[in-house]
């Protein structure tokens, strides 16, 4: 066959079972049936709005009538119904708008707007016009019964979802939309009060119209029309700081968080430009029950588009070392999936991602200033889920450095990097630290004898992350951070003598008791008081780490460290004479293997047979004491 004896191909449009696409729309979207309260809302919310904005080119659309959306639930009928007066929609638009699947009016109307240069600031909450088919979540049929602002006809739609839609002549006193929810036998707790409030708190508290509950009939008094607001219906974001006092601020806190007490700073910003959004972000006087607690979805920064909840676990816009921030985003333009329940990478999730981080260390950075001992308050609440930053986050490292603190032998109180520096002694080459599972452990370390013989500043590192970060930061102001454990610790260029010297004998002993448990034995420079300790070896992990890997069920084997022996202390010298006199060798084997396990004790480590340590120092003290060894 040539090209040109063959037939042109045929052409078929896709086919597709409409009931069973609108299915999967229903039910594989959303995660959680509740949101259908939130969808409906957001589109009578959108309706109102474009009432609104037609109503500056049409005045008489508008009327007298505040407007509003209204939440009538029917227990006897087991119906839901929301009510809002705004714009309503035609026999045509019900066929495309409710009959057509993933067809947005929203999204339409604001083309249109912007087609004839105008609605540019309508922030209209559809986009992918499927939120409403999240009624079916609860319901097994929908009536939708609406007028159109300036006609005086109203139509009723009805589907059940499985086989299409009726429209009928249907009649209505005013504009506006009626959605009418015959709610399933196993739904019908969303007709309790107290739900619905609980729904509307949650998802559309600052929906910028007011939401009205009917009453019951019992709380109905004469002259009462029947209805409650439940929504605050202005986000006080929203709103110029300038009209915002510092009560306020408080109390929106605490309707936010439920914490009883004030928050301890906030900073309320808005960013313009290529991505529009608003934040109010708040740091707790005290750490959030469930910041700590593993697996815990963390209901910290709570996320709105165009005032609209959804969601309170955003870890793509809040860095896991501020989990414990509370507040809220409002986007204008972020992206989302079609369920508007999970984000999708964009530079807009970054760009809010970065500004987070900023205000929030901008205003850290504030309160370190304006109260040393304010920050300090925070710090002791909230620096170890800061110091995670200092590992995990190269863009921030320098500034998280500035506001991380720790303690130090300088005195009683935390210091900064930045202070620590300006301590520093003359010739001093590195910013030293030790690592001990408390404070009085990192101190009475035996690896900083020689820095305190010196006068040099160290710090004490004893949070389980504190490694971690010291690591991560690696250097502040050009000084390098050096764990004063670190095989390789120069003080003023002296580094441990790998020359054994008079030492020759006896370390070859050691390591002959010692054997592979340890890497290398050496004289020590380091030690002025101690008789040896045990140093770690490039590459090598630190003692805190490998216990901290084991702790959350890391199959870590024991590393081996380098032996440093003081050549000056009494007992070495003691040791050493029996070596180089021949005594007895089961004798010196004792007291290789116990100053080895004195060692491991001192980095807050183990000794290999705890029990047999123990039997040790008992002979020890028995000997010393002349008392007779226990029968066997």
């Amino acid at each position: 066959m040539t090209d040109e004896t063959r037939p042109a191909p045929e052409h078929h449009a896709f086919q597709a079972e409409v009931s069973q696409v609108l299915d999967l729309v229903i039910h594989s979207l959303y995660s959680h049936r509740e949101v259908f309260l939130r969808e409906l809302i957001s589109n009578a919310s959108d309706a109102i709005d474009k009432l609104r904005f037609r109503a500056t080119t049409e005045p008489g659309l508008l009327g007298e009538e505040e407007l509003r959306i209204r939440l009538l639930p029917d227990a006897d009928a087991g119906t839901l119904t929301l009510d809002d007066n705004g714009v309503g929609m035609t026999h045509d638009e019900l066929v495309q708008n409710l009959g057509t699947i993933a067809h947005s009016g929203s999204k339409r109307f604001l083309e249109a707007m912007k087609a004839k240069g105008s609605g540019s600031d309508l922030a209209l909450i559809g986009q992918f016009g499927v939120g409403f088919y999240a009624a079916w979540l609860v319901a097994d049929r929908v009536d939708v019964v609406s007028r159109a602002a300036g006609s005086d006809e109203a139509w009723r739609w009805s589907s059940d979802a499985k086989n299409g839609f009726d429209l009928e002549p249907a009649t209505r006193e005013a504009r506006g939309t009626s959605v009418t929810l015959h709610l399933k036998a196993d739904q019908k707790d969303f007709l309790e009060r107290w739900q619905l409030k609980d729904l509307v708190q949650k998802y559309s508290d600052f929906v910028g119209h007011p939401i009205e509950l009917a009453r019951e009939a019992d709380d109905k008094t004469e002259g009462d029309p029947g209805f409650e607001a439940i929504n605050q219906a202005r986000a006080l974001w929203q709103r110029p700081r300038a009209e915002i006092d510092e009560a306020q601020y408080k109390e929106f806190y605490k309707h936010l968080t439920n914490d009883w007490d004030d928050p301890m700073v906030w900073a309320h910003f808005k960013v313009e430009g290529s991505q529009e959004f608003t934040g109010l972000l708040y740091v707790p006087k005290h750490p959030p029950f469930e910041m700590d607690v593993p697996g815990e979805a963390r209901r910290g920064v709570r996320l709105f588009v165009k005032r609209v909840f959804i969601m309170d676990n955003c870890d793509a816009l809040v860095p896991v070392w501020l989990r414990f921030v509370r507040g809220v985003i409002d986007s204008d333009d972020l992206p989302l999936n079609v369920s508007r329940e999970t984000l999708q990478d964009s530079a807009v999730v970054r760009a809010i991602k970065r500004h987070v981080a900023k205000k929030t260390l901008d205003r850290l950075d504030e309160l370190a200033k304006e109260s040393e001992e304010q920050y300090a308050t925070f710090w002791g609440q909230f620096g170890r889920v800061m110091k995670e930053g200092l590992h995990l986050d190269t863009e921030y490292r320098d500034r998280l450095g500035a506001l991380a603190r720790f303690e130090s032998s300088h005195g009683d109180s935390i210091t900064s990097l930045a202070d620590y520096v300006s301590r520093m002694k003359e010739g001093q080459e590195a910013i030293y630290y030790s690592v001990g599972d408390s404070r009085q452990a990192a101190a009475s370390s035996p690896h900083i004898e020689a820095l305190r013989a010196r006068e040099y500043e160290v710090l004490y590192l004893s949070d389980a992350i504190d490694t971690l970060a010291a690591e991560g930061l690696r250097e502040f102001q050009g000084k390098k951070l050096q764990n004063v454990a670190n095989a390789d610790l120069k003080v003023d260029g002296d580094a441990a003598k790998d020359d054994p010297g008079a030492l020759g004998p006896f370390i070859a002993r050691v390591k002959s008791v010692l054997g592979g448990r340890v890497r290398d034995v050496r004289a020590s420079t380091r030690l002025k008081e101690s008789p040896a300790c045990l140093v770690i070896p490039p590459g090598a992990l630190n003692p805190a780490m490998e216990r901290l890997l084991r702790a959350n069920g890391r199959d870590v084997p024991p590393s081996a460290r380098v032996l440093e022996v003081n050549p000056t202390h009494p007992l070495i010298t003691a040791i050493q004479a029996r070596v180089d006199a021949g005594g007895p060798d089961a004798d010196v084997s004792e007291w290789i293997e116990l100053l080895h396990d004195q060692a491991l004790l001192t980095e807050g480590s183990t000794p290999d047979d705890p029990h047999r340590f123990a039997r040790r120092v008992t002979d020890l003290m028995q000997k010393a004491l002349g008392a007779a060894p226990a029968a066997n």
